[in-house]
């Protein structure tokens, strides 16, 4: 009866294992998409060193499961008590630094919020000049998403022109609709656009657009965030029990 129960613990260890193999697989991917993507998120991440410290922590977190997840199922199906104790200990370092970083995430959550993105833009962006990373990538996130500014286009109407332009107008030429949003696509109507038509400018806030667009995904990261550790909580469990039986 022992026997049997130390072979089905080693099997739930490898089960347990399997899914942290995979769900570092997932983090590590998410974290290689977020920094190389090319649609403008490589530079949002850049610009905001929170972004930039989280996306990097996800892909060392992802590389640790993977690496962990790995060394586990070894360790699992060959028994091996000494493969067994390194991941015990590395699996608990991880989930009280997952912890500590979803502890870190609640306290700076404000740090993301509408105002904050909203004085960020007042204060730093500078229209049309792409020299600039800060403005070139607010510049791309309103064509790719086809909005302006954080709450609209009355976010501009502070913001200094450039000296050389002719057009002393609130709007940039980024919240201008495009038949194709990227900056190769073709303007709506740019002229009309710059004088103020509103039916010739995207008027919805880049906020709102962008947090609908990834209101799903941040649900389901959330739950895999959970997920993964309570999968951590059960595989250390079975880890030490698999440990102890092995004679």
């Amino acid at each position: 009866m022992e026997g049997d129960c130390l072979s089905c613990m080693k099997y739930l260890m490898f089960l347990f294992n399997f899914f942290i193999f995979l769900g570092g697989a997932c983090l590590l991917g998410v974290g290689i998409w977020v920094i190389v993507d090319p649609t403008g998120f490589r530079e949002i991440v850049a610009a905001n060193p929170l972004l930039f410290t989280g996306a990097y922590i996800m892909l060392a977190m992802g590389a640790m499961l993977f690496l962990l997840g790995f060394l586990g199922c070894c360790g699992a199906i060959r028994e091996n008590k000494c493969l067994l104790l390194f991941f015990f200990m590395f699996i608990l370092l991880i989930f009280l630094a997952e912890l500590s970083a979803a502890i870190l995430a609640f306290i700076f959550r404000e740090n993301l919020t509408r105002e904050f993105f909203t004085k960020e833009l007042k204060k730093h962006y500078l229209r049309n000049n792409d020299t600039d990373v800060f403005s070139s990538t607010w510049n791309s996130v309103m064509i790719t998403f086809a909005c302006c500014g954080v709450n609209g286009p009355e976010d501009f109407e502070g913001v200094p022109h450039l000296p050389h332009s002719s057009l002393e107008v609130a709007t940039p030429e980024a919240c201008c609709q495009r038949e194709l949003q990227s900056r190769e696509g073709m303007f709506v109507n740019r002229e009309a656009c710059l004088t103020g038509v509103e039916r010739f400018q995207n008027r919805q806030g880049c906020y709102t657009v962008i947090l609908n667009s990834f209101e799903t995904y941040v649900y389901l990261a959330g739950a895999l965030a959970i997920g993964v550790l309570a999968i951590e909580l059960f595989a250390m469990i079975f880890a030490m029990c698999l440990f102890r039986g092995i004679q």
